[in-house]
């Protein structure tokens, strides 16, 4: 059974930093790309930023120069390294990983940049 599980949400002051977690049961990051996304409050679910199997990765302008993914396959763990918060960022976090079996996502992990 594959599980996503995201940790690392909370709360910060604008212009601060974050870094989420997504770590993986029941199957292995390393051969299958995965990204992050994030829904805000009255708004369509948005792609934050992709990593492919070869580590090639892709970023929504909005986030660009600012979040950086990342995986570590022997901890099977990706991360979203957030830098530099703006309120507009304030979301619910997801992860998803596409498989040949179709895409999972995680339970969601709550961002909120306020003052």
């Amino acid at each position: 059974q594959v599980q996503l599980v995201e940790s690392g949400g909370g709360l910060v002051q604008p212009g601060g930093s974050l870094r989420l977690s997504c770590t993986a049961s029941g199957i292995s990051f390393r051969s299958f790309g995965m990204g992050w996304y994030r829904q805000a409050p009255g708004k369509q679910r948005e792609l934050v930023a992709t990593i492919t199997r070869g580590g090639t990765t892709n970023y929504a302008d909005s986030v660009k120069e600012r979040f950086t993914i990342s995986r570590d396959s022997a901890k099977n763990t990706a991360y979203l390294q957030m830098n530099s918060l703006k309120a507009e960022d304030t979301a619910v976090y997801y992860c998803k990983i596409v498989t040949y079996g179709g895409d999972y996502w995680g339970q969601g992990t709550q961002v909120t940049v306020s003052s």
